[in-house]
């Protein structure tokens, strides 16, 4: 459903212009769909700024990344746009970049890890709307019914989850590897093994020692010992994973805040540590971020900048990431959350965000290499299988990719 925030204002008169923002509605219903936050802000914006109009248009996340393309594809780009990549515009020459549109302390408040993630050719073109880290979550009353501690290591999972099946644990550990998001549960095992989808260099590692030995770990110690549930881990998608965590049904699995609240909402007492390595507590999470830009076509540049720097201000960023428990992505909001008691149960995800790992984010390629990961990465662990094989094809594919752009 598109709902359209501002009816009033259009460019010319007196010199007024009308910015157009398409942005990704995080709501779970019609209570906290995201036109309410929209909507206060381009109203106040509006206030402060004479003779700039807002109009903003909500989509669902199903909907949003193809309406925009469309709308770049058919001459019609908005001014912003509020979705889930940027690259491939940015390589297009379609967008402005940062330091086109942003104040200086606009720019320099940005988490710098999200800064780097943002960036097309050393260029940042993405801006970091919001973000979120990655938690090994765990059942605490099971764990103490199991007389179990939090685990810290990978050996700790295995022994964990041997004694939750003994009790009955529906998924001791729960490994969703089928196709809705097992980009970031694979990204969140490789880097627990110290790999990850690209080297230093950036280019892509899909099939690097330390990968491999993950895989071949999580397949001969949870998979094939049946620690992992009744699903095949490639055909257990994420909301299964956390539907069956909220339900009880869960010892272990790589959880986000808004599952905790989940969990927390329905009596499920949460447990959550770092991701679990080889040898020890990882060092830095798996980060995600949403982007959001400035597209060049109405050459409305100014008029971007002075509603991005608005919009990253301390009032608006904490507003966002609290309404939808996600993660600011300026260094002052970041400190802000964490100095307040109120966003207790975000401090551990707040820590870990600026050591956190991102996709990679800048590749146009990374579209086709993530859709190879979640059609193929489950058969990895699959009973009989070669990680080595599984991996080496998804790296070819993302190699491949990556050449044809």
């Amino acid at each position: 459903m598109t709902a359209t925030l501002s009816g009033c204002g259009s460019d010319g008169g007196s010199g007024d212009v009308t910015l157009t923002v398409v942005a990704a509605d995080y709501g779970t219903g019609e209570a906290n769909k995201s036109d309410k936050y929209w909507d206060g802000v381009a109203r106040s914006f509006e206030a402060s700024h004479p003779g700039i109009k807002v109009d903003v248009t909500v989509l669902p996340w199903t909907d949003i990344d193809r309406e925009v393309a469309k709308m770049v594809k058919d001459g019609k780009a908005p001014d912003i746009a509020q979705i889930g990549a940027y690259a491939d515009y940015a390589k297009a020459g379609k967008l402005y970049s940062a330091d086109e549109m942003l104040s200086i302390p606009t720019q320099a408040n940005f988490l710098p890890k999200l800064v780097d993630a943002g960036r097309v050719n050393r260029i940042q073109y993405g801006l970091p709307f919001v973000a979120s880290t990655r938690l090994l979550f765990y059942n605490k009353k099971l764990f103490s019914q199991a007389g179990l501690q939090a685990p810290r290591t990978w050996s700790d999972i295995a022994s964990d989850a041997a004694a939750l099946k003994q009790r009955g644990v529906t998924y001791p550990f729960a490994l969703p590897l089928g196709p809705e998001e097992s980009q970031a549960e694979t990204l969140m095992w490789m880097l627990s093994g110290g790999g990850g989808y690209t080297d230093e260099v950036g280019s892509y590692n899909i099939e690097s020692e330390d990968n491999v030995k993950t895989f071949n770990w999580l397949k001969t110690n949870l998979v094939e010992k049946g620690l992992v549930g009744p699903v095949a881990p490639g055909k257990l998608n994420r909301a299964k994973a956390f539907e069956a965590f909220t339900k009880g049904q869960v010892g272990m699995l790589n959880g986000h805040p808004t599952l905790m609240e989940e969990a927390e909402k329905k009596g499920v007492e949460v447990g959550m540590v770092p991701l679990p390595g080889e040898k020890g507590p990882t060092q830095g999470s798996m980060g995600v971020a949403d982007w959001i830009m400035g597209f060049k076509q109405n050459g409305h540049r100014v008029q971007i900048g002075k509603f991005f720097n608005y919009l990253f201000n301390d009032k608006n960023v904490i507003e966002f990431a609290d309404m939808y428990d996600l993660l600011p992505v300026t260094d002052s909001a970041s400190a802000a959350m964490e100095d307040d008691a109120k966003y207790k149960s975000l401090h551990k995800f707040l820590e870990a965000l600026p050591e956190s790992a991102f996709y990679p984010f800048g590749k146009t390629s990374w579209a086709a290499a993530s859709e190879s990961i979640k059609e193929n990465i489950g058969q990895a662990v699959e009973p009989g299988s070669s990680p080595e094989t599984v991996l080496g094809r998804i790296s070819r594919e993302a190699t491949a990719a990556e050449a044809a752009e």
